[in-house]
């Protein structure tokens, strides 16, 4: 292949793992396509990006809008430039093989600019670095000089009051000295890159060459493509890509090939044991301790949050979890029948003072209140004591009542192997309450809970089937804390 055009997206997949490159040139319908989760993640990004504009108002935006008008993007960019434009949102640069769309370009004078990205992150990251390296070298090449380098990020402590302002919702990094310590490898990275995308037979797809962060997105795109084993080492818990490829230079494929003096922490130690052996790993005096530091009666707790860059009430801040339902099943004694109580928003307005008047009426002053991994629990509550202020040594009371039913897992008291490694409630209860399953449920997983939620009472977007996501909604978040009640009981007859 003679020819072959990177962009800086392709770049940033190479740096990621070579063979992402390879398959989007190639063989793309390996990869997974986009769905509706990864989307709104997008959209989050366009979001910001539409306020991080606000900041270049004097700017002339291009952008295209299919195809056709992309590839007429580098020339509309020179036109702007030609003109004298002072500012320009979405130029396109190209030279021979490598091109960019730049967010924003400031000139500095008639042959030099400022860089400018903007990213829905809380603040300028690593690999940011060389995706702006990676635009430097186009301008560069084109002909251009390159003075300094910004991003633009979301600032986290921002909290809306009112009509949102861009200059309050964004921050400017620089990051000029960081990128341009990269010239050097990011010439070499393009070329490695060009001839990946020009090579005839895939990269090595193993996960340890995924760098950048993206062993765990690689490993889902890697389990799709290779017949993986049950109890394959690519299923080992966190290991990183370095450890992998260690355990592959060493030949090994299995968990329970895995060597006793090969280096593993405490949590990659126990799930190798358990799945070694076979046996369950049980410490039946901690549990027993921590069944004995509970209070009745118990309240097993568990919200959904709505989440946005852009806050949508006034009291939050960006990403913010403010919840709009929860689940809470209650034990009033060891004896008693458990009883259900819920609570889910469903009109376009701030749900926290209803939501909270619900939860005060259900939860008593005494006993211990249950949840699976305290800290979003908790934070949650700390949020609604700031918003409602009247409310705020409830949600103290509550916090300080809070006991973490994750914790015998996370801690290595129960043991099984089929949690590989994983103390998350969708890995716990399918192997101990097996009729029990998410599977069966038409929205089973948080992430499309908030999403389909937001999209459906605050967003208007999904009218004709509201109905059916909040009845789904209610099936979901009761699960959630019927799990625990389950659990609970699977470990006190341990």
């Amino acid at each position: 292949m003679d020819f072959m055009q990177i962009s800086k997206s392709d770049y940033m997949l190479y740096l990621r793992h070579p063979a992402w490159l390879w398959l989007k040139k190639h063989d793309k319908e390996k990869l997974p396509p986009i769905d509706e989760d990864t989307q709104a993640i997008f959209d989050a990004g366009f979001l910001f990006e539409s306020y991080a504009e606000q900041l270049f108002f004097d700017a002339v935006k291009l952008g295209f809008d299919g195809y056709r008008e992309y590839l007429s993007l580098t020339r509309r960019t020179k036109e702007a430039i030609d003109s004298g434009a002072k500012t320009i949102m979405q130029a396109r640069f190209e030279a021979g093989e490598i091109t960019c769309i730049c967010d924003a370009i400031v000139r500095v004078d008639d042959n030099t600019f400022d860089l400018y990205e903007i990213k829905s992150s809380t603040s300028a990251k690593p690999e940011h670095e060389p995706d702006l390296a990676f635009q430097k070298e186009v301008l560069t090449q084109s002909g251009y000089k390159v003075n300094k380098i910004f991003v633009v990020h979301v600032n986290y402590e921002y909290v809306r009051d009112g009509e949102v302002k861009a200059c309050d919702l964004c921050n400017t990094c620089e990051v000029t000295e960081q990128v341009e310590k990269l010239e050097g490898s990011t010439r070499e990275n393009i070329k490695k890159a060009l001839d990946i995308a020009k090579q005839k037979d895939c990269p090595d797809l193993s996960p340890c060459h995924a760098k950048l962060g993206a062993y765990g997105d690689w490993l889902s795109i890697y389990k799709t493509l290779a017949d993986i084993d049950e109890y394959s080492i690519y299923h080992l818990c966190s290991p990183g890509a370095q450890k992998i490829g260690d355990l592959e230079d060493l030949g090994i494929k299995r968990l329970d090939e895995i060597p006793a003096d090969f280096p593993l922490n405490e949590k990659q130690m126990r799930q190798v044991q358990a799945t070694r052996t076979g046996d369950v790993i049980t410490d039946k005096a901690k549990i027993g301790e921590f069944l004995a530091s509970l209070k009745f009666p118990l309240y097993f707790l568990d919200y959904e949050t709505l989440s946005s860059v852009v806050p949508y009430f006034d009291g939050l801040g960006p990403y913010k979890q403010l919840p709009f339902q929860y689940s809470l099943h209650v034990l009033e004694s060891p004896d008693d029948e458990v009883k259900h109580f819920e609570y889910l928003h469903s009109d376009k307005s701030n749900p926290v003072r209803p939501l909270t008047e619900a939860l005060r009426s259900q939860v008593g002053e005494e006993g211990t209140v249950l949840v699976w991994f305290e800290g979003f629990e908790k934070t949650c509550n700390e949020l609604m004591g700031k918003i409602l202020p009247e409310y705020e040594s409830f949600y103290q009371s509550v916090n300080d009542r809070v006991v973490d039913l994750m914790k015998p897992f996370a801690d290595g008291h129960y043991v099984h192997k089929d949690f590989f490694g994983s103390a998350s409630i969708k890995k716990v209860l399918p192997v101990l309450i097996p009729e029990l399953s998410y599977k069966e449920l038409d929205i089973n997983q948080g992430g499309a809970a908030q999403r389909l939620w937001m999209e459906s009472v605050l967003d208007g977007k999904r009218d004709h089937e509201k109905d059916k996501i909040l009845n789904d909604l209610l099936k979901y978040c009761e699960l959630d804390t019927l799990a625990m009640v389950r659990i609970y009981q699977f470990l006190n007859k341990l």
